[in-house]
């Protein structure tokens, strides 16, 4: 079989535009890839992330070259630690010719924990966003973790003879890092020393009692969640702006509770 004649085919994207109005943010979204992540010790986790990928677009540019995103990702098969995943944004903005552009993933990371009592092993997971924006401001590394907690109600436990509810909790912490690497699992731990109780996947009886007298004696409202974050987070010297979420999945109500707030950490000055 001949091979097939190679054509020239004409390139409609590159062709000039009239209208001048430049374009934010324009690429592809939420391209799924397998990448293999290198946490701070070295040890590596396959996950299956969600990429988001965007630059700037010249008020005199048709369009931009969408398969170049592609690209970009099917040359990137070493390990991403948060410096990794910094390159691999330069190298998507040097491919497509850009001066501004966000690139995003998002995965699910796995923790190994064990059991306060037992000492069992077993694996939790942690949503979390790795983000990259170039403006024509600055440029900001922002890294995300959404981590899976228990809190148990101050109110209840100060009114009830006996017992206090509790439920599932989840915070949100995103912060920018100013300097260095935030590790997924540093964020995560932050979040969970702030909680009522941490959760773990696997218990057997003696760590259930653990748990459930650790929250007991560890009550805390949603706006007590979101402020002691923040304390931590404002006294750490790589971390700028910082965003902390919680929501409580109430126990007693159809609805949740919600606290968020917004700060500065010691890389940044207020």
């Amino acid at each position: 079989m001949n091979a097939p004649q190679v054509l020239t085919l004409p390139d409609t994207q590159s062709l000039p535009d009239t209208r001048r109005l430049a374009i934010q943010r324009v690429g592809v979204k939420d391209v799924r890839y397998p990448v293999t992540i290198r946490a701070r010790d070295g040890a590596t986790q396959g996950v299956l992330a969600t990429f988001s990928m965007y630059v700037g677009l010249a008020h005199d540019v048709k369009g931009t070259h969408m398969s170049r995103f592609v690209e970009v990702l099917e040359g990137a098969r070493e390990p991403l630690d948060l410096d990794g995943f910094r390159s691999l944004f330069d190298r998507m903005l040097a491919r497509l010719g850009a001066r501004t552009g966000q690139l995003e993933m998002r995965f699910t990371y796995f923790l190994k924990k064990s059991a306060p009592v037992s000492g069992v092993e077993s694996l939790l997971d942690y949503d979390a966003v790795w983000r990259a924006k170039r403006d024509e401001a600055a440029f900001r590394t922002t890294v995300t973790v959404s981590a899976p907690v228990t809190s148990l109600c101050p109110c209840s436990k100060s009114i009830s003879d006996y017992g206090a509810h509790n439920q599932r909790s989840r915070i949100t912490i995103a912060a920018e890092v100013e300097n260095g690497e935030v590790g997924i699992d540093e964020l995560a731990r932050i979040a969970e020393d702030e909680a009522s109780c941490e959760i773990w996947g696997l218990l057997k009886r003696p760590d259930e009692k653990w748990v459930t007298e650790r929250a007991y004696d560890n009550p805390k409202f949603v706006e007590d969640l979101v402020r002691g974050i923040a304390l931590a987070l404002c006294h750490d010297p790589r971390i700028g702006r910082f965003r902390v979420a919680s929501e409580n999945f109430e126990s007693i109500h159809n609805h949740s509770a919600y606290a968020e707030i917004e700060g500065t950490g010691a890389a940044r000055p207020s």
